[in-house]
This record gives C-alpha cells, structure tokens and sequence, in this order.
C-alpha cells in the first residue's frame, strides 16, 4: 500500500524521521512537501528545492527510499485533498496528525495517525528560534540537513529574516 505523508519540514528534524522510519518500513511512501511556494519567511524559511534536498540526502544516508513532492497550498480547504491527490502519484492512504489534514482527507482516503516524538523538542519552530539565538540545535535535526543548512548559510537567512526583513 502507498501512503503520503505531508509536512512543511521547515526544516527537517528528528521526529519527522522517526515517522519517516516507520512509515516506510510498512509502506511505499510519498512525502509531500508541504506549502512548497512559500520561502524566506520566519515561519517557512527553506525552498521547497532546499527541503527536497534536505529530505533526498537523510533518507539517502539511512537507506530509505520514499517519493518527494513539493505540494504547493491551495488557499480553498474544500479543494486541498483533491488537488494534493491530483499531483501525486496514486496513493491509498494519508498519514498525519494534523486535524485539518484529517478532516479534509477523510472522506477521500484512508487516514492514520502518526506518532508524535518528543514534540516540545522536535518542532520546526523551536529549531528555528534556537538557529535565531544562536542555541544548539544541531542535534534536533538529521546529521544531513544540519550540513546542508550550513552549505545554504541558512542560519544567516533565518536570522536575517527574524530581524523582520524578508529577503
């Protein structure tokens, strides 16, 4: 069975691959990158190519084999699920823990919940503030995409971009 899984990965961390791990351990997998037109802001620093990049080169070191999407919003709930199924290959199943995605995919496709590892710690935006304050953060995230943050000069964006100037 394929499933998909979206997430912004902004940027990617350890708890998306736990469920990354698992998921694909059971199933062919899709992983959509979510809002993928969005970059340069606070919220959604990294280009969908940028987090693509960070994915391809995780899965990569771990042996995981997963299809990559970059899935552009739609700002219209009632027609989300139906374009995101419009641009991926076939898939049966959608895994998520986020309430809108599972409201709006439930009449469409079987949806299961994933896990949720050490949430408080493993979140985009606590990565993000400690990239901006200049704390560890190296450690939340795939060895991978922490290099690959430093080849973009990441950290000098997000931090620009906390100064409230979008690049």
């Amino acid at each position: 069975m394929r499933a998909l899984l979206i997430g912004r990965f902004q940027p990617l961390h350890l708890g998306h691959m736990e469920i990354i791990r698992e998921a694909s351990a059971e199933y062919d997998l899709i992983i959509g990158i979510g809002s993928a037109q969005k970059s340069h802001t606070i919220e959604n620093p990294f280009t969908a190519g940028e987090r693509y990049e960070m994915i391809l080169r995780s899965l990569g070191k771990e042996g995981i084999s997963a299809h990559i999407i970059p899935i552009p919003d739609v700002d219209y709930n009632s027609v989300w699920a139906s374009h995101v199924i419009s641009i991926c290959p076939p898939f049966q199943a959608v895994l998520s823990n986020n309430p809108l995605t599972i409201e709006l995919f439930s009449p469409l496709k079987k949806v299961m919940s994933t896990e949720l590892f050490s949430r408080k710690e493993y979140s985009g935006r606590e990565i993000r503030r400690r990239m901006i304050e200049g704390e560890e953060w190296r450690h939340l995230v795939p060895e991978e995409a922490a290099r690959y943050i430093d080849e973009i000069d990441g950290i000098k964006r997000i931090r620009y971009l906390a100064k409230g100037d979008e690049l």
